[in-house]
């Protein structure tokens, strides 16, 4: 927080001074370690090969980060995953003393970033997400009066051509660290090699170096036109920018205005930092024809805005829901409902605020199908029906493809297919734009946000919403916020082996860490007295 006023202030000798006692203090150097020693990547290692996978393995990574004089890092390991469109996206893998020195210098310039960063910029940002640009685009588009035209714009390559010289002299923080990340170089297949320009996607702070790059684009737009055309122009021009990571639109009055003064200062403003727009995904469009943006279709029909899954992210999706189907074509059923049942509630939880109803049934409709083909294929000598009957009995008054769940006592229970159709639609509610989680004036509105986004996220599982709101967000050992970021696990006072039940008055939520500690060393958990 004193970093985040101290950048408020403009006095940047004393962000720097407090950048330095934050990096070099024990407790920030342990959460480091921690962050890079618990995540999914905590078990893929770097060129040097060296996992942290034991305590005095991380006891002495702590004290390794405290030799930061000399420091030098090592070369990114390469790897190549695939994207939607079916190219590869290169992948740079850190050292993990790599990862957790990024992540220690991350802490002191997060704050920094947060405070400078646009009003609607979404992307890679603290309680921010692609639901929060969907929302802000509903604010630009539903109304009658609002702008018609679109510019949609992509950034092409962004991580890999940022300028290294541009990106190290308007980073805030140690400007000799920064320089020696961006020119480690990668290693693929034995051979080294230097790069020019980018920031490895992959590393831990790469995300906030690509939004030092764009940050000012909404802030420099609305001021150039301001002082080039005068700001009640600006206004009536209804001029909104919204950018999530490096998609962004701006919308606008009229498609000359886009064409011939937001493009050519938005290709300026990227040319200085490497960049330049891509020329096959950056066009400008009316809103009756509707565009594309972080897997939603925005169009007005008869003047109402519908936001809907667009037909690539749902084309993308069923063949992912196939392919699962079609490769697991032995397995028992109650396995393949294991493994459907996430994808299926990922997917609809992501389009849960927008108009998906229509989509949801005509997909439950199509995974029907593709299920019947998977049951029938099983049973080639039986009939329809009795395979009807089978894998599709009647759960709550309708049939269900369900499998009974073995239990000890002679209640019913039912290992069933999530139907997306039964996925609920709730408005998301969008976070405020000049919301800053490392400002003191912001902090109970913040507070109130995680706590509702929380209860939401587990609507599916209400017993975590009541844990959560009977502990008042607090882990039940060391008193520790719960939130997405640290995760939650469901612990049992009295274990289930022991006897322990499974009503609510017998669980606590635990952050991941301190359940670990709990079983590992026998402590005693108490029941938290909620108000």
């Amino acid at each position: 927080m004193r970093i985040a006023k101290a950048t408020q202030e403009g006095d940047y000798r004393r962000v720097k001074a407090l950048q330095r006692s934050l990096t070099r203090s024990f407790s920030a150097r342990a959460l480091a370690v921690r962050r890079v020693t618990e995540n999914q990547g905590k078990r893929t290692a770097g060129v040097d090969r060296e996992l942290w996978d034991t305590p005095a393995c991380k006891w002495s990574a702590v004290d390794q980060l405290k030799q930061q004089r000399g420091y030098r890092p090592a070369p990114l390991r390469r790897v190549y995953i695939p994207k939607a469109n079916g190219k590869e996206r290169p992948l740079g893998i850190p050292t993990m003393r790599d990862r957790a020195m990024q992540a220690l210098h991350l802490l002191g310039l997060e704050p920094v970033v947060e405070s400078q960063s646009d009003p609607n910029s979404y992307g890679f940002r603290r309680n921010r997400s692609t639901a929060d640009a969907m929302s802000q685009l509903f604010i630009c588009l539903a109304r009658k009066a609002s702008a018609p035209w679109v510019l949609e714009a992509d950034i092409e390559g962004c991580f890999d051509h940022i300028n290294h010289a541009w990106l190290v002299q308007h980073t805030r923080m140690d400007k000799r660290i920064v320089h020696q990340w961006l020119k480690s170089g990668v290693v693929y297949k034995g051979q080294l090699t230097a790069p020019e320009a980018g920031t490895p996607q992959g590393g831990i702070i790469s995300p906030t170096l690509a939004n030092v790059a764009l940050n000012g684009l909404e802030t420099g737009l609305l001021a150039h036109l301001g002082a080039a055309l005068g700001k009640s122009k600006v206004e009536k021009l209804k001029v909104n920018v919204v950018r999530y990571a490096d998609d962004f639109v701006i919308t606008g009055m009229s498609k000359d205005f886009l064409e011939t003064q937001v493009r050519p200062w938005m290709e300026a403003f990227l040319a200085q930092r490497g960049l330049r727009l891509s020329p096959a995904k950056t066009r400008v469009t009316h809103i009756d024809q509707g565009f594309d943006f972080l897997g939603w279709n925005f169009r007005k029909y008869s003047g109402t805005l519908l936001i809907k899954p667009s037909k690539k992210n749902v084309q993308a999706f069923y063949g992912k829901v196939k392919e699962i189907v079609v490769s697991h074509k032995t397995v028992k059923q109650a396995e393949l409902i294991q493994l459907l049942n996430p994808v299926l509630r990922g997917w609809a939880r992501y389009h849960q605020p927008v108009v998906a109803k229509e989509t949801f049934s005509r997909l439950d409709s199509l995974l029907w199908w593709r299920l019947t083909r998977w049951a029938r294929r099983r049973h080639p000598n039986k009939n329809p029906r009795w395979v009807a009957t089978k894998y599709w009995p009647s759960v709550d008054g309708r049939p269900e493809f369900a499998v009974r769940v073995p239990v000890e006592d002679d209640t019913p229970r039912w290992s069933r297919l999530y139907r997306l159709a039964d996925t609920a639609i709730v408005r998301h509610q969008k976070v405020k734009g000049g919301y800053n989680p490392f400002d003191p004036r912001w902090e109970a509105y913040g507070e109130d946000l995680r706590s509702r986004r929380l209860q939401r996220s587990m609507a599916y599982r209400r017993q975590w919403a009541s844990l959560f709101l009977s502990q008042h967000g607090q882990c039940a050992l060391c008193g520790g916020v719960l939130s997405e970021e640290t995760g939650w696990h469901d612990h049992h006072l009295i274990h289930r082996v022991a006897g322990g039940s499974d009503s609510l008055s017998n669980r606590v939520l635990l952050h991941p860490v301190c359940h670990a500690r709990v079983h590992a060393n026998g402590l005693t958990v108490a029941k938290p007295a909620s108000e």
